[in-house]
């Protein structure tokens, strides 16, 4: 790796492919929604996709810690790192975002979150500049509406870890997954 790390915990290794490790969160509600955010790749608005709140850990920070923050700042939702399960998967990924080559290095958590939300309840005034102009839409939705959508939905197994999770809750295992 190259010593040009930035204040956002990246960094571009000697292939130029910048890297990242990241947290997120399965949040899902009393009515068995997940919470899903909808983006783009600023670089090409024809590139659209579905996650898991979440993102990038500041340097130093414990996953758990990473993962609930970025909750709070993506939907105003506060849980403490205690109210995680997991982490429940792991994943790898290679893509590109705003014209730069990308390795994200993640890790998921599970959490229930108490009641039924709304889209009106969610808080997004945390968004970063970056979440502002390539995130479309956050909103809660059912495994079987995360099936039939028509963009990739990252990681792709997500609903069938969503329909697990919920059925038979965590097994232990922080599964590997694409």
């Amino acid at each position: 790796m190259t010593a040009d790390a930035s204040d956002l915990g990246e960094w571009r290794d000697d292939d130029g492919v910048w890297f990242r490790r990241a947290a997120r969160v399965i949040a899902v509600d009393a009515a068995g929604r997940v919470l899903m955010m909808r983006g783009y790749d600023p670089a090409d608005h024809q590139h659209v996709w579905w996650i898991t709140p979440g993102g990038g850990l500041e340097p130093g920070e414990d996953e758990r810690a990473g993962a609930v923050r970025e909750l709070f700042e993506e939907s105003g939702i506060r849980l403490d790192p205690a109210d995680l399960a997991g982490p429940v998967a792991s994943r790898s990924a290679l893509f590109s975002f705003d014209g730069r080559p990308y390795r994200q290095d993640e890790v998921l958590f599970f959490a229930r979150v108490a009641g039924a939300h709304e889209h009106d309840e969610l808080d997004t005034t945390g968004w970063t500049s970056v979440e502002r102009a390539s995130v479309t839409e956050l909103r809660w939705v059912s495994a079987d509406e995360l099936d039939a959508v028509t963009e990739p939905v990252y990681p792709p197994a997500l609903p069938a870890m969503v329909r697990g999770l919920l059925d038979r809750g965590w097994d232990g295992v922080a599964h590997t997954v694409d």
